[in-house]
């Protein structure tokens, strides 16, 4: 199992936060983001780890060598990393190419480790994460469910869904379906869609082939993205205390 953790985003929605450097460094309980990442793949037995950096890379490059561990974490590159994570996608288009298969893991999350069991446990072969409690509105990328299936995945749905629920941001994907994503992220730049994220490429692949996806709720684990001020309040009041991994309870 190989991980990709995106990480090359600006965080331009933070302003007022207190912190003007990549989200991933944000620390919370002593720890940063990246950290408890690494910290958690490692212990769930994913050793193979590879980040993509982008605004303040050698800043993001210097936290990971401080990390130690082997194999080290290996860093890419997207020097276009101000436009959308298509971009940022397709930079790493090589580390989807044959192999075992991917975690895709959005950056800027804090959560509790036991979210990483079900998709290393699932029977799916390419499979999202699927939170049922979350407030409605335009920014959650949502999950949509019928006859216990995943028919959509958008931050608008289309559909009357049996089931909705928020994408936690991260991912299984078989090397195939991955290569294949980085074909659609590459299309979407060809189309002068450059300033989307990789989500509405997997959002396309899940609308063409429903029945190569499935899905893990993991409603009831703590977890949020952060994106907004009022998020870093939110995980240091509410998140944090509520983790109940190792990695939370060495960093309180």
């Amino acid at each position: 199992m190989r991980a990709i953790i995106l990480a090359a985003g600006v965080g331009n929605r933070l302003q007022g936060a207190g912190h003007d450097g990549p989200k991933a460094l944000l620390r919370f309980g002593g720890k940063s983001l990246l950290a408890r990442h690494v910290a958690l793949l490692r212990a769930a037995g994913v050793g193979d780890i590879v980040v993509a950096t982008g605004f303040e890379a050698p800043a993001i490059k210097a936290a990971l060598d401080g990390l130690g561990g082997a194999p080290p974490v290996r860093c890419v590159h997207n020097p276009d990393f101000r436009l959308g994570s298509v971009v940022t996608y397709w930079s790493l288009r090589e580390e989807a190419q044959g192999g075992p298969d991917i975690l895709l893991m959005d950056a800027d999350v804090l959560y509790d480790g036991r979210m990483l069991g079900p998709l290393l446990t699932t029977s799916h072969v390419n499979c999202f994460l699927l939170d049922r409690n979350f407030e409605p509105g335009e920014e959650p990328m949502k999950l949509a469910v019928q006859g216990g299936r995943l028919v959509e995945y958008r931050r608008h749905l289309r559909v009357e869904p049996d089931k909705v629920g928020e994408s936690v941001g991260f991912f299984r994907l078989t090397a195939a379906m991955a290569e294949t994503l980085g074909v659609r992220c590459r299309a979407l730049i060809d189309e002068g869609r450059a300033d989307e994220g990789y989500e509405t490429a997997l959002g396309d692949l899940l609308d063409d082939n429903p029945e190569a996806f499935g899905y893990e709720d993991v409603t009831g684990l703590p977890w949020t993205e952060i994106d907004f001020p009022e998020d870093v309040a939110r995980a240091e009041r509410e998140i944090l205390p509520a983790l109940q991994d190792s990695e939370a309870s060495s960093a309180v």
